[in-house]
């Protein structure tokens, strides 16, 4: 009999390795993704401060659709630092941190990727957002002035975002992108 709950526990043990290597593994894709879009794709420099206006943070919408919550938030917080590391580097402590919060408003519990919940979530994600980088530009450069800027900057951002997490989550969940997911890899 405890040989019977060895190989149970062992076939658990094995399952459980198998599904956090899929997790990592998709964490360190979607990471890879938001760092190539995030400063390379759609890449408008504004304001006089080094930020810049991308559609990144669409597929850190996308990843928190996807993983569970901390996965999500690592790719995003990983992915959007490293741009920051390549193109402007004083931003990336605070983006590390907003990045990872903007992914907790959108869910992956839902069996589409376009929702009433996330799509809600993109919206609270960008308000996030904004208040976030705003108190960053405080911080790093003594301006309070600028919330106009700031404003106008993530509204263009995470509205251009959200739009393209939509239309992209739309096209996968046609194609039935997370049954697919969920069939292949138990995510």
């Amino acid at each position: 009999m405890q040989t019977k709950t060895q190989n149970i526990q062992s076939v658990t043990t094995k399952a459980d390795a198998h599904l956090k290597l899929v997790y990592m593994t998709t964490t360190a894709l979607f990471a890879a993704l938001i760092c190539i879009t995030t400063a390379y794709i759609f890449h408008i420099p504004v304001g006089a401060n080094g930020g810049y206006v991308h559609v990144g943070d669409a597929l850190i919408y996308l990843a928190a659709a996807v993983l569970p919550a901390p996965y999500a938030m690592l790719a995003g917080a990983l992915g959007g630092a490293f741009a920051d590391f390549l193109t402007a580097p004083v931003w990336a402590p605070a983006t590390f941190i907003i990045k990872m919060i903007i992914a907790i408003p959108v869910t992956n519990k839902k069996d589409k990727i376009v929702n009433v919940h996330n799509v809600i979530g993109v919206i609270i994600a960008g308000v996030l957002s904004f208040i976030g980088y705003y108190f960053a530009e405080v911080a790093l450069f003594g301006t309070w002035a600028a919330i106009i800027d700031s404003f106008l900057g993530s509204l263009a951002q995470s509205g251009g975002s959200a739009v393209l997490f939509i239309v992209l989550g739309h096209a996968l969940d046609k194609m039935h992108f997370k049954g697919t997911l969920k069939n292949k890899f138990d995510i």
